[in-house]
């Protein structure tokens, strides 16, 4: 309530008083009614980093005690962190990625970028089980082991290693680069023409733990280890940091072709030049003693600055620097490849997408159902569209569900024509235009009726799946669930884990996958992806199309 007139006189003159009768030393006391002074929160400097530097979070604080400057990162998916750059939507004041290779690739890209520096380095490297490292024969100190060594031992059966998606990933593009290089024998840039295509088949063929990410792939590496794969192919910083967890039945002996390695070089990337200053005080900041020594220390990544590098040298495999392999401007050359390994060089996948149509997902939810197969059968013609949509030779299955599964659709892409020599990127044929629509006309058809059996139909999926495995061994399997409910029909959880316990052991090769909307049972959901070897993605929080994104990359 406002004071009126004669009343904010009477307080005035009761704080004369009040301040006559104190000593000359004293303060007058303030009124209760006086506003007190804000001080404006100095603006965040937000960075867009992708998600392999996770370790990083606590430069946040160090970079905001030492400069004032008050940074905040913010953690995407590498291919989607590129695109977000590409189009102008990153809303970022900076990007920090392991390499900008590709982003500087392409002309819009380098109209993104206003200034970049390098952090910090780390080289690809190929980590092999120690016993088996020993068994090649490549556990000598001065051996000389080359990228056509790798290939040839993955060709063979002896080498079977976990990468990440060379579509989706730095790690998994940059080893990918690595082995085109070393094969085509130049010392210059490589051209779309330049690549060596049977290099590449031999080395896929010991391709068989994929992933989006290496805190996944580590975590299946951790229990695959000795059995399903005997390598793990990613930047030396992360092998290293995995030897050193304690969590590996043995530990990785790393291998640094000889010929030459890619190498990580962590760009910090100015994208708003009104931010100018910020980032400059950032840059002196982290290519500084304090910052360079930390990121050596904790993050086991090579300093940028040569005198900290001398200073941690002992913390480093002294062999990890090898000579650089050339990197290729050429764009063509990068999506040709893309799509080369997508369509025609990698595994080919068999997947059956579990679709819960009980009644409960009827409206929104079952546009969101639709939308998500829609995405997958080439609705969506992004960079990461394109990356999601079902690839030449795939196989796949709608099983719809309700009380019980029904229903199942198979449908299968055709194969694309490959060149002798070289990559291009591949346009569909009529063929496959064709099967993608088809996709699309079967979810447009479902009805959402009756309740939730999300058990008894990922059950069925997995028999259904085991047993196309047994006719043909030479498909990447695995079950997408998409559901919004409990289990209320069929098995229950319980029941799902003594049967599933009771599978061949072939099923832990054919992950699960569970996609959330609605009120689905999370906990239980994590409980049988960790089980299965999956992953639960919260479509409630997640955009779809980075959701399915992310899915592809497994598979």
């Amino acid at each position: 309530m406002r004071m009126t007139f004669h009343r904010l006189a009477a307080t005035a003159l009761v704080l004369l008083v009040a301040a006559c009768g104190k000593k000359a030393d004293e303060p007058a006391p303030i009124a209760a009614s006086a506003p007190i002074p804000q001080v404006a929160a100095a603006p965040e400097f937000t960075v867009l980093a992708t998600s392999d530097l996770r370790d990083i979070h606590p430069l946040e604080q160090m970079v905001d005690k030492a400069t004032g400057v008050k940074l905040k990162f913010r953690f995407g998916g590498t291919m989607e962190s590129t695109e977000a750059v590409l189009n102008g939507e990153a809303k970022a004041d900076a990007a920090w990625f392991a390499n900008a290779r590709y982003l500087l690739s392409n002309p819009q890209g380098q109209s993104r970028v206003k200034l970049q520096e390098k952090i910090m380095l780390s080289p690809i490297a190929v980590g092999v089980s120690e016993s088996d490292a020993q068994r090649n024969g490549w556990d000598k100190p001065d051996l000389k082991l080359t990228w056509k060594d790798i290939a040839a031992a993955a060709k063979a059966g002896k080498l079977n290693y976990a990468l990440s998606n060379p579509a989706t990933s730095n790690q998994g593009f940059m080893a990918l680069m690595g082995v085109v290089a070393a094969a085509s024998g130049k010392a210059e840039a490589l051209s779309a023409a330049d690549v060596d295509r049977g290099a590449i088949a031999d080395f896929l063929k010991g391709y068989k733990l994929p992933g989006d990410n290496s805190t996944y792939l580590s975590e299946q590496f951790i229990l695959q280890q000795g059995t399903r794969v005997n390598a793990f192919i990613n930047y030396e910083s992360w092998l290293l940091s995995l030897n050193a967890s304690g969590k590996l039945r043995e530990k990785l002996r790393l291998i640094y072709p000889f010929e030459g390695v890619s190498t990580a070089d962590y760009p910090f990337m100015l994208l708003d030049e009104g931010k100018r200053a910020d980032y400059l005080k950032v840059v002196e900041y982290l290519k500084g003693d304090e910052a360079q020594t930390w990121l050596a220390r904790q993050t086991l990544r090579r300093p940028i600055n040569q005198d900290v590098a001398a200073r941690v040298e002992d913390l480093l495999p002294k062999q990890g620097l090898q000579v650089e392999l050339p990197f290729s401007p050429d764009r063509a050359l990068a999506d040709g490849l893309i799509a080369a390994y997508l369509n025609e060089f990698r595994t080919p996948i068999a997947s059956t997408f579990v679709l819960d149509t009980s009644g409960s997902m009827q409206g929104e939810r079952r546009r969101q159902l639709i939308q998500a197969i829609d995405y997958i059968a080439g609705a969506d013609t992004s960079l990461t569209g394109r990356i999601a949509k079902l690839t030449n030779r795939e196989r796949i299955w709608l099983q719809p569900f309700s009380e019980t599964p029904y229903g199942l659709k198979a449908f299968e892409v055709p194969a694309g024509a490959a060149t002798a020599k070289g990559v291009a990127e591949q346009a569909d044929s009529d063929a496959k235009r064709q099967v993608l629509a088809d996709v699309r006309g079967a979810a447009d058809q479902l009805q959402m009726q009756g309740g939730t059996a999300v058990y008894d139909a990922v059950f069925d999926a997995l028999t259904h799946m085991l047993a196309e495995r047994q006719k043909n061994p030479k498909f990447q399997y695995s079950v997408v669930a998409l559901t919004d409910g409990e289990n209320n029909k069929g098995r229950s959880l319980e029941d799902f884990k003594r049967d599933y316990a009771a599978l061949p052991e072939d099923v832990r090769g054919i992950p699960v996958f569970w996609v959330l909307f609605g009120e689905a049972n999370e906990a239980a959901l994590k409980e049988l992806a960790q089980l299965t070897g999956g992953r639960v993605f919260d479509a409630r929080k997640t955009p779809l199309y980075s959701v399915f994104k992310d899915i592809r990359a497994y598979q």
